[in-house]
């Protein structure tokens, strides 16, 4: 058995070996492969297993590898793998459903909290001596915005979104969500209501939801007018969920207040990006859904 691992940079910071892989068969590892078809066919045209993070399998590879028996997405999302082309070719498709539950809701959290609280600014301002420079005993360029009351909106309610909700409701937040199914351990906490009810109500939304039909471009000119004018936007799942340029307009026009992202619609980053010259946005490079990180790493 023939097993290929296609970005394994992605899952191992030099604390991990693969050998137990190869246990089970002839295991090559590739640290970083190229996102054409034509090189994702060559280096798996004859393996019947292939471990991926990011390098997306498509419907070309799949069909082509005529051997290829499993596909594993190494991390939560799946979207990289056309799983209608596995499906149709007797494939199946796995992913890791757990895959840094708690780190990605702390990181929406953290996101929000910087939002909300400007400390990085703060801090840059005392090292840049203007505190020392102020005839007053302190000074803020930002009000600080408390969230106990608040309304926190959540899209999805998945493992993330759970431990999002938790965090939030800790704070003395209200939790309302959008979700295809309730979780009879969140009652009382939580509030199911509607998509539109959501984003009427939410004085911050947060989105925990894979990317589908459905929820490509959820966040759109449409959906931002119905909300709550000053909301904060938060996004740690995929950057297609949001239309940038509506969002990136929203911002420059004050109806949204601020937003947080940690993915955007191309990766890396391209330089006519809209939110790039949008205000009141923080962007963060895909930090706590790509690289598997080690337990207590700082780095």
């Amino acid at each position: 058995m023939k097993i290929v691992v296609l970005d394994g940079y992605m899952e191992n910071l030099g604390d991990l070996n693969w050998d137990e892989l190869r246990y089970f068969g002839e295991l090559t590892v590739y640290d970083r492969t190229p996102y054409e078809d034509s090189e994702i066919i060559r280096r798996i045209t004859d393996a019947e297993i292939v471990l991926t993070n990011k390098v997306p399998i498509s419907e070309a590879s799949i069909r082509a590898c005529g051997k290829l028996r499993y596909i594993s997405a190494l991390a939560t999302g799946y979207n990289i793998v056309d799983v209608k082309a596995a499906a149709e070719n007797g494939i199946p498709v796995s992913n890791i459903t757990t895959y840094e539950t708690a780190s990605v809701a702390q990181f929406a959290i953290s996101m929000l909290l910087e939002i909300c609280a400007h400390v990085g600014h703060h801090s840059n301002a005392v090292h840049n001596c203007r505190w020392t420079d102020c005839q007053e005993f302190c000074f803020w360029d930002y009000p600080l915005i408390e969230l106990r009351g608040k309304t926190m909106g959540i899209i999805r309610f998945g493992r993330i979104g759970q431990a999002v909700a938790k965090i939030a409701g800790s704070m003395g937040m209200r939790v309302i969500t959008h979700s295809r199914s309730a979780r009879k351990e969140f009652d009382g906490a939580v509030e199911y209501v509607d998509l539109n009810t959501l984003l009427a109500e939410s004085d911050v939304i947060s989105m925990h939801c894979p990317l589908l039909p459905e929820t490509r471009s959820i966040i759109n000119k449409d959906s931002i007018s119905k909300m709550k004018d000053g909301v904060i936007i938060l996004n740690n799942s995929r950057g297609l969920l949001i239309n940038e340029w509506d969002l990136a307009d929203a911002l420059k026009s004050g109806k949204i207040y601020a937003a947080a992202v940690d993915f955007v619609s191309t990766e890396p980053i391209s330089a006519d990006n809209s939110l790039l010259s949008a205000p009141n946005c923080l962007i963060t490079r895909h930090i706590y859904r790509g690289h598997r990180r080690k337990a207590g790493s700082v780095s």
